[in-house]
């Protein structure tokens, strides 16, 4: 086709050439926004069991994966739990459960000596046994501050901080979601953009080549390159350039993750402490998780030290009355509902142990340490295990778009 005659095409049917572009750049953004919503959805899959016919998002797909991935960061770069609970001050934390601590001793203390001696207690008057009632409250303080100065001393060996983490994050996908997706959201959002306008310049492009050659085939191809093209290219300028490249001293080009690495700094942290390392999810895994056991331990060495002290120098007399065995089955049933009332008693002191742990500015203050290398396995894996598909998925649909211009072209 000569000059003249695409000129005069051009012009009698300039309204479709006009639209070229535009459903170009709309092609670059549908098949961004399909491809990000298919990192994160749906969490559970959906399609028919036993076939390739169905989809589940790449993150919550990869949920195991990604979380220990997202833990290890935490744990190897962002913190250490040491730190955390060297800021805990064992006085303060005594003083702000005293009252509900008083309670417990109080109820705790009943309930062991109704239950292993009814005989003697029931017979004491009231006033003796509210006597014996304050001297164990009197020694609780100190064996509070024991316990907390043990556990800061050695808390590894009383909380697996890795376990914990990756068995929260995999058991709650939309919690995985959440923090990758929050982190990212600008992210995601440039995706979106970067398809209107990559899109739209390759549209003018296709605009001229269907011109010249009038093929059916120009329309398919060129949208699926738009599709493949532009995904690639958005992911690939979210982490790269890693580093400033400057091309004036104001002017320089550097990948959107790495540059809002303070933002993101704090918006990791805030989650983690809000939606992770809680004081409560801590207290769980310190009471449930796989090295319980030594806090159980720890707890009943503590309490029957001080069953043994209050015996003093009365112990003959107490063994002769209650039997050695008695006396250790007092031990351990103290221990026992001592054990059971440590999440109520401790939940006073929430505020307290949130303010002072300070998990989300240790996180922050870490994170904005990390090189630009660490920071991006921060986001990278998220994309790098089924990133090619989300490429595809771009391509074909474009493909399929630009067939239905043709149709349109045609006709």
């Amino acid at each position: 086709m000569n000059m003249d005659a695409i000129v005069a095409d051009i012009s009698q049917h300039w309204p479709l050439y006009t639209a070229i572009p535009f459903v170009a750049a709309l092609i670059g953004y549908v098949t961004k926004r399909v491809a990000i919503e298919m990192m994160f959805r749906p969490i559970e899959w959906r399609g028919i069991k036993g076939t390739f016919l169905g989809w589940q998002g790449v993150v919550p797909q990869h949920g195991g994966r990604m979380a220990a991935i997202a833990t290890d960061l935490l744990t190897k770069n962002l913190l250490d739990i040491k730190d955390v609970f060297a800021r805990i001050d064992p006085d303060r934390i005594t003083e702000e459960i005293e009252q509900p601590l008083l309670r417990t001793v109080d109820d705790v203390a009943r309930e062991v000596l109704t239950e292993n001696h009814p005989r003697v207690w029931e017979r004491l008057p009231a006033v003796a046994q509210d006597l014996v009632i304050k001297q164990i409250q009197a020694q609780t303080p100190q064996l509070v501050r024991q316990l907390m100065l043990e556990m800061r001393e050695n808390v590894d060996d009383f909380l697996d901080v890795k376990e914990m983490t990756v068995r929260r994050l995999t058991d709650d996908r939309k919690l995985l979601v959440k923090l990758i997706r929050e982190t990212s959201r600008p992210e995601m959002a440039f995706i979106a953009r970067s398809g209107i306008y990559f899109g739209f310049a390759l549209g003018i492009v296709q605009a001229f080549v269907w011109a010249v050659t009038k093929n059916p085939l120009v329309m398919p191809i060129f949208g699926a390159a738009v599709g493949l093209f532009t995904d690639w290219l958005a992911i690939k300028l979210i982490f790269v350039p890693r580093e400033p490249v400057h091309v004036t001293r104001k002017l320089y080009f550097q990948g959107k993750f790495q540059r809002r690495k303070a933002e993101v700094a704090q918006q990791y942290g805030e989650i983690i402490a809000r939606d992770v390392l809680t004081v409560p999810n801590l207290m769980d895994a310190i009471l449930r998780g796989p090295r319980s056991d030594r806090l159980m331990a720890m707890i009943s060495r503590v309490v029957a030290d001080a069953v043994d002290e209050q015996a003093g120098n009365a112990r003959p007399l107490v063994t002769a009355t209650l039997g050695t065995r008695r006396i250790e089955e007092m031990k351990r049933s103290a221990a026992d509902k001592a054990i059971a009332r440590v999440p109520e008693t401790v939940q006073h002191a929430e505020g307290y142990l949130t303010e002072a742990m300070a998990v989300a500015r240790l996180v922050e203050d870490r994170m904005n340490k990390l090189t630009p290398v660490e920071y991006e396995g921060l986001l990278r894996p998220a994309f790098r295990q089924d990133e090619w598909k989300l490429v595809v998925v771009g391509g074909l649909i474009g493909g399929v778009v630009g067939e239905l211009q043709v149709l349109v072209m045609l006709h």
